[in-house]
């Protein structure tokens, strides 16, 4: 399975509620990920652009897109941006493949 950076900001909407009912969102995150047959491998609060950091697993690309979709649903958040992760053997394996080929560009 792969890995999956999600990084989300909340709305000011969405601080609001959640500082006057403190919730744990990476529960409800987590069960809603199961259904789609993802798994929420971790969950961080951050500064900057971002509010949160998720890392989530997941069988392939539209699995993985249909539960961030879902999270994202209820409108609470202002932007969201995922990226998928390699682990370190995975980075390795790929610059080993690169070494074996040359871009041999027209005219040169």
């Amino acid at each position: 399975m792969a890995l999956y950076m999600t990084q989300a900001a909340y709305t000011a909407d969405a601080w609001a509620a959640m500082v006057k009912n403190p919730a744990d969102r990476p529960a409800a995150v987590r069960a809603m990920a199961g259904r789609f047959g993802c798994k929420l491998i971790d969950f961080y609060y951050c500064f900057g652009d971002y509010d949160a950091i998720l890392i989530i697993e997941g069988p392939d690309e539209t699995s993985v897109a249909s539960a961030i979709l879902a999270a994202a649903a209820g409108g609470h958040l202002r932007a969201l941006k995922t990226t998928q992760l390699l682990t370190n053997e995975q980075g390795m394996d790929a610059m080993r493949k690169a070494g074996t080929a040359t871009l041999q560009l027209p005219g040169r």
